[in-house]
Protein backbone atom coordinates (compact mmCIF):
# COMPACT_ATOMS: atom_id res chain seq x y z
CA UNK A 1 0.00 0.00 0.00
CA UNK A 2 1.14 3.66 -0.91
CA UNK A 3 0.33 6.85 0.20
CA UNK A 4 1.65 9.25 -1.75
CA UNK A 5 2.94 12.68 -2.00
CA UNK A 6 0.26 15.44 -0.73
CA UNK A 7 -1.56 15.98 2.59
CA UNK A 8 -4.30 13.39 3.66
CA UNK A 9 -6.37 13.50 6.73
CA UNK A 10 -8.01 10.34 8.81
CA UNK A 11 -9.39 9.25 11.41
CA UNK A 12 -8.05 5.76 13.03
CA UNK A 13 -7.45 3.30 10.57
CA UNK A 14 -6.91 -0.70 11.83
CA UNK A 15 -4.70 -2.81 9.19
CA UNK A 16 -5.44 -6.04 10.86
CA UNK A 17 -4.51 -10.01 10.05
CA UNK A 18 -3.67 -12.62 9.96
CA UNK A 19 -1.31 -11.85 7.64
CA UNK A 20 1.65 -13.50 6.17
CA UNK A 21 3.85 -13.82 3.07
CA UNK A 22 7.27 -15.08 2.21
CA UNK A 23 7.30 -11.44 0.33
CA UNK A 24 7.78 -8.11 3.05
CA UNK A 25 4.01 -6.91 3.46
CA UNK A 26 5.09 -3.18 2.81
CA UNK A 27 3.19 0.13 3.72
CA UNK A 28 4.77 3.56 2.32
CA UNK A 29 4.24 6.54 3.46
CA UNK A 30 5.35 9.43 1.07
CA UNK A 31 3.12 12.09 2.07
CA UNK A 32 1.71 13.89 5.09
CA UNK A 33 -0.83 11.79 6.94
CA UNK A 34 -2.67 13.91 9.75
CA UNK A 35 -5.04 12.68 12.44
CA UNK A 36 -8.47 13.95 12.85
CA UNK A 37 -8.60 16.73 15.66
CA UNK A 38 -12.48 15.50 16.49
CA UNK A 39 -12.09 13.17 19.38
CA UNK A 40 -15.48 11.73 18.94
CA UNK A 41 -14.12 10.08 16.25
CA UNK A 42 -11.68 7.92 18.30
CA UNK A 43 -13.49 4.59 19.57
CA UNK A 44 -10.07 2.97 20.75
CA UNK A 45 -7.02 4.15 21.65
CA UNK A 46 -4.90 4.47 18.84
CA UNK A 47 -4.55 6.16 15.59
CA UNK A 48 -3.06 3.78 13.01
CA UNK A 49 -2.82 0.18 14.36
CA UNK A 50 -0.75 -2.72 12.57
CA UNK A 51 -2.04 -6.45 13.98
CA UNK A 52 -1.55 -9.92 13.66
CA UNK A 53 0.99 -9.22 10.93
CA UNK A 54 3.92 -11.57 9.83
CA UNK A 55 6.58 -9.32 7.61
CA UNK A 56 5.50 -6.13 7.79
CA UNK A 57 7.66 -2.74 6.53
CA UNK A 58 6.77 0.47 7.06
CA UNK A 59 8.58 3.07 5.69
CA UNK A 60 8.61 6.05 2.75
CA UNK A 61 9.95 8.88 4.30
CA UNK A 62 6.54 10.47 4.81
CA UNK A 63 5.20 11.36 8.00
CA UNK A 64 2.48 10.99 10.52
CA UNK A 65 0.64 14.31 12.19
CA UNK A 66 -0.94 13.55 15.12
CA UNK A 67 -1.98 16.92 15.78
CA UNK A 68 -1.33 17.11 18.83
CA UNK A 69 -1.66 20.63 19.89
CA UNK A 70 -5.72 21.32 18.93
CA UNK A 71 -6.15 18.31 21.93
CA UNK A 72 -3.53 18.54 24.53
CA UNK A 73 -5.50 21.15 26.83
CA UNK A 74 -7.81 18.50 27.37
CA UNK A 75 -5.22 15.96 28.77
CA UNK A 76 -5.03 16.46 32.34
CA UNK A 77 -4.48 13.08 33.83
CA UNK A 78 -2.02 13.89 36.09
CA UNK A 79 -4.21 15.91 38.00
CA UNK A 80 -7.92 14.87 36.46
CA UNK A 81 -8.11 10.61 37.24
CA UNK A 82 -11.51 11.02 35.50
CA UNK A 83 -9.60 11.74 32.35
CA UNK A 84 -10.43 10.96 28.57
CA UNK A 85 -6.96 9.12 27.30
CA UNK A 86 -6.14 10.67 23.79
CA UNK A 87 -5.32 8.56 20.78
CA UNK A 88 -1.66 8.43 19.09
CA UNK A 89 0.51 5.75 17.03
CA UNK A 90 1.40 2.70 18.31
CA UNK A 91 2.66 -0.78 18.26
CA UNK A 92 0.83 -2.44 20.27
CA UNK A 93 -2.44 -1.94 22.49
CA UNK A 94 -2.29 1.14 24.74
CA UNK A 95 -4.27 3.45 24.88
CA UNK A 96 -3.90 6.76 23.03
CA UNK A 97 -0.97 6.23 20.43
CA UNK A 98 -0.48 7.44 17.01
CA UNK A 99 0.97 3.90 15.68
CA UNK A 100 0.79 0.80 17.55
CA UNK A 101 2.06 -2.57 16.38
CA UNK A 102 0.09 -5.60 18.42
CA UNK A 103 1.16 -9.32 17.93
CA UNK A 104 3.08 -8.05 14.88
CA UNK A 105 6.29 -10.44 13.59
CA UNK A 106 9.58 -9.69 11.62
CA UNK A 107 8.77 -5.85 11.39
CA UNK A 108 10.84 -3.33 9.68
CA UNK A 109 9.89 0.16 10.37
CA UNK A 110 12.27 2.85 9.12
CA UNK A 111 12.51 6.36 7.31
CA UNK A 112 9.42 7.66 8.82
CA UNK A 113 8.51 10.80 11.30
CA UNK A 114 5.48 11.20 13.52
CA UNK A 115 5.02 14.80 14.85
CA UNK A 116 3.00 16.30 17.66
CA UNK A 117 0.90 12.66 18.70
CA UNK A 118 -1.90 13.27 20.83
CA UNK A 119 -0.31 10.93 23.31
CA UNK A 120 2.47 8.15 22.63
CA UNK A 121 4.03 8.21 19.18
CA UNK A 122 4.23 4.54 18.68
CA UNK A 123 3.30 1.67 21.17
CA UNK A 124 5.09 -1.84 20.31
CA UNK A 125 3.22 -4.73 22.48
CA UNK A 126 3.64 -8.14 22.12
CA UNK A 127 5.41 -8.20 19.07
CA UNK A 128 8.50 -10.33 18.38
CA UNK A 129 11.67 -9.33 16.29
CA UNK A 130 10.70 -5.74 15.40
CA UNK A 131 13.63 -3.25 13.82
CA UNK A 132 13.28 0.26 13.77
CA UNK A 133 16.18 2.29 12.25
CA UNK A 134 16.25 5.61 11.60
CA UNK A 135 13.31 7.44 12.74
CA UNK A 136 12.40 10.90 13.70
CA UNK A 137 9.79 11.47 16.47
CA UNK A 138 9.02 14.94 17.38
CA UNK A 139 6.67 17.01 20.01
CA UNK A 140 7.11 19.79 22.10
CA UNK A 141 9.20 19.52 25.38
CA UNK A 142 5.70 20.80 26.87
CA UNK A 143 3.42 18.65 25.52
CA UNK A 144 2.09 15.93 28.10
CA UNK A 145 2.40 12.11 27.75
CA UNK A 146 3.89 12.32 24.07
CA UNK A 147 6.25 9.49 24.72
CA UNK A 148 8.76 8.54 21.36
CA UNK A 149 8.10 4.35 21.79
CA UNK A 150 6.88 2.41 24.47
CA UNK A 151 7.25 -1.32 24.38
CA UNK A 152 5.58 -4.01 26.65
CA UNK A 153 5.39 -7.64 26.22
CA UNK A 154 7.81 -7.70 23.08
CA UNK A 155 10.98 -9.70 22.86
CA UNK A 156 13.46 -8.58 20.03
CA UNK A 157 13.07 -4.73 19.50
CA UNK A 158 15.95 -3.32 18.00
CA UNK A 159 16.07 0.95 17.96
CA UNK A 160 18.59 2.08 16.44
CA UNK A 161 19.86 5.31 14.50
CA UNK A 162 17.26 7.84 15.14
CA UNK A 163 16.18 11.01 16.71
CA UNK A 164 13.69 11.20 19.47
CA UNK A 165 12.34 14.70 21.32
CA UNK A 166 9.39 14.77 22.92
CA UNK A 167 7.25 15.91 26.22
CA UNK A 168 8.27 12.55 28.05
CA UNK A 169 10.61 9.22 27.73
CA UNK A 170 12.28 9.10 24.61
CA UNK A 171 11.99 5.51 24.93
CA UNK A 172 10.39 3.37 27.89
CA UNK A 173 10.11 0.31 28.24
CA UNK A 174 7.15 -1.58 30.40
CA UNK A 175 6.80 -5.24 31.13
CA UNK A 176 7.23 -8.20 29.55
CA UNK A 177 9.96 -6.61 27.60
CA UNK A 178 13.10 -9.16 26.64
CA UNK A 179 16.02 -8.77 24.40
CA UNK A 180 15.81 -4.88 23.51
CA UNK A 181 18.83 -2.84 22.14
CA UNK A 182 18.37 0.64 21.89
CA UNK A 183 21.41 1.96 20.18
CA UNK A 184 22.62 5.40 18.42
CA UNK A 185 19.32 7.20 19.98
CA UNK A 186 19.60 11.23 20.01
CA UNK A 187 16.62 12.18 23.35
CA UNK A 188 16.25 15.59 23.45
CA UNK A 189 13.64 16.94 24.78
CA UNK A 190 12.12 14.75 27.12
CA UNK A 191 12.83 12.76 30.22
CA UNK A 192 15.32 10.54 28.72
CA UNK A 193 15.51 6.73 27.88
CA UNK A 194 13.70 4.66 30.91
CA UNK A 195 12.98 1.20 31.84
CA UNK A 196 9.84 1.71 33.42
CA UNK A 197 7.47 2.18 34.86
CA UNK A 198 7.12 -1.07 36.64
CA UNK A 199 5.01 -2.67 38.98
CA UNK A 200 1.56 -0.38 38.31
CA UNK A 201 -0.40 -3.17 37.92
CA UNK A 202 -1.02 -6.46 38.97
CA UNK A 203 1.10 -9.53 37.94
CA UNK A 204 3.22 -7.63 35.89
CA UNK A 205 6.01 -10.18 33.62
CA UNK A 206 9.56 -9.56 34.34
CA UNK A 207 11.78 -6.89 32.43
CA UNK A 208 15.10 -8.71 31.08
CA UNK A 209 18.13 -8.65 28.64
CA UNK A 210 18.10 -4.88 28.03
CA UNK A 211 21.28 -2.77 26.27
CA UNK A 212 20.95 0.71 25.99
CA UNK A 213 24.33 2.21 24.16
CA UNK A 214 26.12 4.79 22.22
CA UNK A 215 22.84 7.27 22.91
CA UNK A 216 23.47 11.08 23.15
CA UNK A 217 20.83 12.59 25.98
CA UNK A 218 20.80 16.53 25.58
CA UNK A 219 18.69 18.68 27.64
CA UNK A 220 16.21 15.94 29.19
CA UNK A 221 15.02 15.74 32.52
CA UNK A 222 16.39 12.45 32.93
CA UNK A 223 19.32 10.54 31.23
CA UNK A 224 19.11 6.47 31.97
CA UNK A 225 16.57 5.80 34.32
CA UNK A 226 14.94 2.98 35.82
CA UNK A 227 11.52 3.74 37.52
CA UNK A 228 8.74 1.63 39.65
CA UNK A 229 5.77 1.88 41.85
CA UNK A 230 5.88 1.45 45.54
CA UNK A 231 3.50 -0.59 46.87
CA UNK A 232 4.00 -3.18 43.84
CA UNK A 233 3.14 -6.85 43.14
CA UNK A 234 6.42 -9.07 43.24
CA UNK A 235 8.17 -8.51 39.68
CA UNK A 236 12.12 -8.46 38.28
CA UNK A 237 14.09 -6.46 36.08
CA UNK A 238 17.40 -7.69 35.79
CA UNK A 239 20.32 -7.63 33.31
CA UNK A 240 20.30 -4.10 32.05
CA UNK A 241 23.38 -2.60 30.21
CA UNK A 242 23.71 1.29 29.68
CA UNK A 243 26.89 1.73 28.08
CA UNK A 244 28.85 4.51 26.31
CA UNK A 245 26.33 7.14 27.17
CA UNK A 246 26.99 11.12 26.62
CA UNK A 247 24.67 13.32 28.96
CA UNK A 248 24.47 17.01 27.74
CA UNK A 249 23.11 19.34 29.88
CA UNK A 250 20.79 16.49 31.60
CA UNK A 251 19.24 17.37 34.92
CA UNK A 252 19.25 13.29 36.68
CA UNK A 253 21.88 11.47 34.24
CA UNK A 254 21.71 8.31 36.33
CA UNK A 255 18.46 7.08 38.45
CA UNK A 256 16.76 4.34 39.75
CA UNK A 257 13.52 5.48 41.48
CA UNK A 258 11.37 2.63 43.53
CA UNK A 259 9.40 5.33 44.06
CA UNK A 260 8.06 6.88 40.86
CA UNK A 261 4.50 7.76 41.61
CA UNK A 262 3.87 7.85 44.99
CA UNK A 263 2.21 11.02 45.53
CA UNK A 264 0.61 10.20 49.22
CA UNK A 265 2.40 8.74 52.38
CA UNK A 266 -0.12 5.50 52.64
CA UNK A 267 1.90 4.53 49.19
CA UNK A 268 4.88 5.86 49.92
CA UNK A 269 5.20 3.96 52.95
CA UNK A 270 4.98 0.33 50.90
CA UNK A 271 8.04 -0.53 49.41
CA UNK A 272 8.26 -1.50 46.09
CA UNK A 273 8.26 -5.43 45.26
CA UNK A 274 10.10 -5.19 41.71
CA UNK A 275 13.92 -6.49 42.49
CA UNK A 276 16.42 -5.40 40.04
CA UNK A 277 19.23 -6.59 39.51
CA UNK A 278 22.76 -7.03 37.45
CA UNK A 279 22.19 -3.48 36.46
CA UNK A 280 25.51 -2.24 34.91
CA UNK A 281 26.57 1.47 33.91
CA UNK A 282 29.24 1.86 31.88
CA UNK A 283 31.24 4.75 30.21
CA UNK A 284 28.65 7.24 31.13
CA UNK A 285 30.23 11.10 30.35
CA UNK A 286 28.81 14.16 30.13
CA UNK A 287 27.32 17.20 32.00
CA UNK A 288 24.43 17.17 34.80
CA UNK A 289 22.27 20.11 35.86
CA UNK A 290 21.57 18.83 38.93
CA UNK A 291 24.56 18.04 41.48
CA UNK A 292 22.97 14.57 42.73
CA UNK A 293 24.36 13.19 39.31
CA UNK A 294 23.56 9.59 40.29
CA UNK A 295 20.20 8.68 42.35
CA UNK A 296 19.68 5.43 42.90
CA UNK A 297 16.61 5.78 45.49
CA UNK A 298 16.21 1.24 45.83
CA UNK A 299 13.49 -0.80 47.66
CA UNK A 300 13.81 -1.23 51.44
CA UNK A 301 12.31 -4.66 50.71
CA UNK A 302 14.04 -6.26 47.96
CA UNK A 303 17.45 -3.36 47.90
CA UNK A 304 18.91 -3.04 44.52
CA UNK A 305 21.93 -5.88 43.84
CA UNK A 306 24.66 -6.43 41.04
CA UNK A 307 24.44 -2.82 40.67
CA UNK A 308 28.10 -2.01 38.52
CA UNK A 309 29.32 1.75 37.82
CA UNK A 310 32.56 1.74 35.88
CA UNK A 311 34.09 4.88 34.32
CA UNK A 312 31.63 7.69 35.41
CA UNK A 313 32.61 10.70 34.18
CA UNK A 314 30.22 13.59 34.82
CA UNK A 315 30.67 17.80 35.81
CA UNK A 316 28.45 19.98 37.43
CA UNK A 317 26.76 22.89 34.92
CA UNK A 318 23.82 23.93 37.38
CA UNK A 319 23.34 27.53 39.50
CA UNK A 320 24.40 26.71 42.33
CA UNK A 321 28.46 27.07 41.02
CA UNK A 322 29.67 26.24 44.87
CA UNK A 323 27.86 22.82 45.46
CA UNK A 324 30.04 20.04 44.73
CA UNK A 325 28.62 16.98 42.46
CA UNK A 326 27.61 14.28 44.52
CA UNK A 327 25.60 10.91 44.61
CA UNK A 328 22.40 9.65 46.75
CA UNK A 329 22.89 5.55 47.02
CA UNK A 330 19.98 4.01 49.30
CA UNK A 331 19.35 0.31 49.70
CA UNK A 332 21.19 -0.47 46.75
CA UNK A 333 25.03 -2.99 46.62
CA UNK A 334 26.90 -0.88 44.13
CA UNK A 335 30.62 -2.13 42.85
CA UNK A 336 32.94 0.37 41.24
CA UNK A 337 35.69 0.15 39.16
CA UNK A 338 37.60 3.04 36.74
CA UNK A 339 36.79 6.29 37.20
CA UNK A 340 34.39 7.63 39.07
CA UNK A 341 32.67 10.96 39.42
CA UNK A 342 31.12 11.07 41.13
CA UNK A 343 30.93 7.88 42.76
CA UNK A 344 28.54 6.02 44.73
CA UNK A 345 28.46 7.40 49.00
Amino acid sequence: MVIPGGTFVTSPVVFQGPCKSTEPIVFEVQGNVKATTDLSEYSSEQWILFEIIDGLTLNGGGTFDGQGSAVWKYNDCHENKQCQPLPSVCIEHLPQKSIKLSKVKNAFVHEISSVDSKYFHMHVTSCHSISIHNINLTAPANSPNTDGIHISHSDGVHVTSSKIGTGDDCVSIGQGSTNILISQVFCGPGHGLSVGSLGKYKNEEDVSGIVVTNCTLFNTTNGVRIKSYAASDPSQAFNITFKDITMDSVKNPIIIDQKYGSRNAACSVQPSRVKISNVHYQNIKGTSTSNVAVSFLCSSSVPCQGVELVDIDLAYIGQKANMPLSSSCLNANVKSGGKQNPGCN
